[in-house]
Formats: C-alpha cells, structure tokens, sequence
C-alpha cells in the first residue's frame, strides 16, 4: 500500500478529530465535505470568506441536496473552521437547514379497542405482549 503525502492542514483537522474521538466514517464524511468547498471555491480553506461559504451553501440548496445532507455539510464546515483553523467568525452564515419532521403512525381509537380487547383462551404471555408492543411504540410495528 502506497502513502499518500497529507498536507499540513487536513493532518491538524484529522488530530483534532481523533483528540474528540470522532468515528472513522465521521471523519470521512467531515474530509469528503471539506473537500467539495475546497472544489468550489479554489482559494479555500485558508483565505475563505463568510460571503464564500455562503455562496457554497446556496449551491448545495440549488443542487438539491437533501436537508440532512446540508446540515451534515455544514456541521463539518463548522468543525473545520472554528476548531482546526481557529477562525469562528466565518462560520456565522452558515445556517441549518429547516428539516420537516414525519408524524408517527398512530392508531385510529377504532383499531385500539380492537386491540386491547381480551382474547380468551390466549396465555397470559400472548395477552401481555400487544400491550408491551404498544408501550415501545409504533416503530415496532413494522418490525
């Protein structure tokens, strides 16, 4: 296996993710988003502008990005430049996105008496576990 030669820099940010003890796809994930700035605007990381990074993040919304996949960008672009680079007040533009949240599935009353009724001839074991089932929530009801 051949070494590649780090630059300076992403050695410093890949210490100060090991130092917080980042898991390695979340140190993949922080470099892969760094890289993609960097694409984008050719003088980065060093002399970045907050107006920049801006334009970089109205990019990522233009493309389609997914809200998770923008906020996960700008998360990483955060980390790079307040803690690698010391420099907190480039960051100040960049925001998260708003990400709607699902509603859970819940059952209709009709559906609840169904289910609470009593079965007779069932074990005791078999009656308790809707109830279980129904207290751990509807995520296991898909499972």
């Amino acid at each position: 296996m051949s070494e590649k030669p780090i630059s300076p820099l992403r050695q410093r940010l890949l210490e100060d993710m090991n130092m917080r003890r980042f898991v390695p796809d979340t140190q993949r994930e922080y470099i892969r988003c760094c890289q993609e700035a960097r694409e984008l605007s050719r003088p980065f990381p060093d002399s970045a502008t907050p107006d920049e990074l801006r334009a970089f993040q109205l990019h990522l919304t233009e493309t389609g990005l997914q809200p998770q996949s923008i906020n996960a960008t700008v998360t990483a672009l955060r980390f790079f430049f307040k803690v690698t680079l010391d420099r907190p007040e480039t960051t100040r533009r960049l925001v998260f996105v708003y990400e709607p949240r699902k509603l859970p599935r819940v059952l209709s009353p009709k559906r609840c008496c169904v289910c609470w009724r009593p079965h007779p001839g069932r074990s005791i074991r078999r009656r308790s576990a809707l109830p279980t089932a129904l207290v751990c929530g509807p995520w296991r009801w898909s499972r």
